[in-house]
């Protein structure tokens, strides 16, 4: 299979220019091509993961990619798919941020050097040197206003209440500037993004015939929800970063692992390197044996493998089995507070322990309200302290119950839990 049949076999080519001429130049002989990277946050989240996999498969077959990340264009915000102006951020927050994201990138991508090792591309390099006049003349006399208001970015928003500014009506000529500077410097010929950039790159390769009378290629992937609508990379409680100190790599981990039977195999074509038959043969065990989760373990293993090194793979693995019912002995306090990190936690003296019983645990964790709660809640059989199951509610607990020096581990039902830390 070719690049271009796999690239519609895992859904990916959905809407691109020049018809048959895109696959036969890929076939042709290596091709340069890039991404745009919107760095509005320090660090990338799930979202940002097609088209890092996107480039990275271009890449293993020996074409050339570039992530541009913009540091000018995010100066005046795309219009696709927002409802409103975007909060602008400075010029510092800009380029801090596209350099928290430069190690993420180095993940999927070979920057090794030579004439495929992957750039990373700062667009305020050159759109800050342009002037004004100059860049109307030489750049803006090329689009048509016409033209412009068909796009479906402008005309989502001209029709919205908030409607557009001319700073963000703007943006769709900076982006085809992009696309054409980066052809005079490093021979680019394609640009690649979600559907709902298909407006501005298509723009970027109508500046390119008009400027340079050459052929540039874009090519899009449909945008990613999940089957029950939800946004890709999105929860209840924001994104899911790349970034470990903002999302560990456990709920990197976890995230994957929870995606409906109805997803795994699309996610699986999406988001990881396997080939066509291994992914085939998950799919027959979604079908055949669905409660074993093996596509999900297989997708959530491969992500977090590439995202977070062996070491993040091992700690989601080892908090996975802590977590459901494994062995909390041998954790360290440090490995403790990692695996539990997003559950509730209350510090209280030492000297607590000796009056402390398993009632008054749960409540002092917040797992019950009341004793007359906590006693319910352990005569049902549904309490534990670290992976002991709990009969009695005034059972005294000591420094034995104790999954580390100073941490102790307390669980209601199945994935209720609660962490108490008994200072000196």
């Amino acid at each position: 299979m070719d690049l271009f049949d796999d690239l519609r076999w895992r859904g990916l080519a959905y809407q691109w220019t020049g018809d048959d001429a895109l696959p036969a130049r890929l076939l042709k002989d290596p091709i340069t091509l890039y991404l745009g990277i919107d760095p509005s946050a320090s660090s990338l989240h799930i979202g940002h993961l097609v088209g890092l996999m996107t480039l990275r498969r271009f890449q293993r077959v020996g074409h050339r990619p570039i992530a541009v990340a913009g540091g000018g264009t995010g100066m005046i915000g795309d219009p696709s798919g927002k409802s409103d102006e975007r909060n602008l951020l400075s010029e510092d927050e800009l380029a801090h941020n596209v350099e928290a994201i430069r190690a993420q990138i180095g993940r999927f991508l070979d920057f090794s050097g030579g004439k495929r090792g992957a750039l990373l591309l700062n667009n305020a390099d050159w759109l800050g040197r342009l002037g004004y006049i100059e860049f109307l003349r030489d750049v803006g006399k090329h689009f048509s206003i016409n033209a412009m208001l068909a796009k479906e970015s402008v005309r989502g928003r001209l029709a919205s209440e908030a409607g557009i500014s001319y700073t963000e009506f703007s943006y769709m000529l900076l982006q085809a500037y992009d696309f054409v500077h980066l052809f005079d410097t490093v021979g680019c010929e394609l640009q690649v993004g979600g559907s709902d950039q298909f407006g501005n790159i298509s723009a970027g390769v109508d500046l390119g015939r008009r400027m340079r009378g050459v052929q540039f290629f874009g090519l899009t992937w449909p945008l990613v929800t999940r089957s029950d609508g939800a946004k890709m990379g999105k929860t209840a409680e924001g994104a899911v970063w790349l970034d470990p100190a903002r999302t560990t790599p456990y709920a990197f981990y976890q995230w994957f692992i929870q995606v409906p039977d109805a997803d795994a195999v699309h996610f699986l074509k999406i988001y990881t390197d396997l080939p066509r038959e291994r992914i085939e043969e998950l799919e027959g065990l979604v079908e055949k044996e669905p409660q074993k989760r093996e596509a999900q373990r297989t997708l959530a293993g491969e992500l977090t493998l590439l995202v977070h090194g062996p070491e993040g793979v091992r700690a989601a693995e080892r908090a996975s089995g802590a977590l459901f019912g494994g062995d909390l002995e041998g954790l360290g306090e440090g490995e403790l507070l990692e695996i539990f990190t997003d559950v509730p936690s209350k510090e209280l003296p030492r000297a607590r322990l000796e009056s402390l019983t398993a009632g008054d645990a749960l409540i002092e964790g917040g797992l019950a309200k009341s004793k007359s709660e906590a006693r319910r809640l352990i005569e049902g059989g549904g309490a534990s302290v670290g992976n002991r199951r709990i009969s009695d509610a005034d059972e005294r607990l000591g420094s034995d119950d104790l999954a580390s020096g100073s941490i102790m581990v307390l669980r209601a039902g199945k994935n209720r839990f609660a962490l108490l830390r008994f200072r000196p």
